[in-house]
């Protein structure tokens, strides 16, 4: 039997209703097989980044178990993400109408080109260190620190609870 893994995912949108598009792509962690989705945060709204003009995201968090391994786990995630009408390509920091990033997996450390470990950038993004913090104020993201020390280093400007 595969061993539970804790793995943690951001979750973001833009477009088409972004509250309701975050908390029904929740609902689709709660029903991975093989996962159990222990907690989703309060959900954000924050500026975009990049230069593209586009609508604020709204963001949050969510803490699962799963049996799954690391790239079984982001492969259903993509599904999730495709099923929403994301297309595979699309502009970088463009608007995206679902966003589900793999922030972390267990103690896993990978720099593969399609599963980088925990998620690149994650220490300069208010809109997933304060989600994050609200669910695992107390995780060690592997190489990076704990969260809510690297949550603590960023301010709130452009982040703001729903």
């Amino acid at each position: 039997m595969e061993r539970w893994q804790p793995a943690y995912i951001g979750l973001g949108s833009n477009l088409s209703d972004p509250e309701h598009q975050v908390l029904v792509a929740a609902e689709h962690l709660r029903q991975l097989p093989r996962t159990c989705c222990v907690r989703v945060s309060p959900v954000y709204v924050s500026r975009p980044l990049g230069p593209i003009a586009q609508p604020d995201f709204v963001n949050a968090a969510a803490g699962l178990l799963t049996q799954l391994s690391a790239r079984e786990l982001l492969d259903a995630l993509r599904a999730i993400e495709a099923a929403f009408g994301r297309p595979e390509q699309r502009e970088r920091w463009g608007p995206r109408i679902l966003d589900l990033d793999l922030l972390s997996y267990g103690r896993e450390r990978s720099s593969d080109a399609s599963l980088i470990l925990p998620h690149p950038g994650i220490v300069e993004r208010n809109f997933v260190l304060y989600p994050l913090a609200d669910i695992a104020p107390d995780l060690e993201l592997p190489g990076l620190g704990r969260v809510t020390e690297l949550a603590a280093r960023l301010t709130r400007a452009g982040l703001t609870a729903l």
